[in-house]
């Protein structure tokens, strides 16, 4: 199942609520201010800090 794109201009970090990036590649959302990275589980974002990976520019 693809990601609704539309949905990034109505979610935000959880953490600081700032901005995120899709990365399609890897199926998440990035949010650089924070170096987070939030999974995507069928289409579904899991915006939940404890689920988060580090993320580093890196890795894009």
């Amino acid at each position: 199942m693809a990601f609704d794109k539309k949905l990034l201009e109505i979610v935000a970090c959880p953490v600081c609520k700032g901005k995120l990036d899709y990365e399609k590649s890897s199926q998440r959302l990035i949010c650089k201010a924070d170096h987070l990275a939030y999974p995507i589980n069928d289409g579904i974002p899991v915006l939940l800090e404890n689920k988060a990976e580090r993320w580093q520019e890196a890795e894009a």
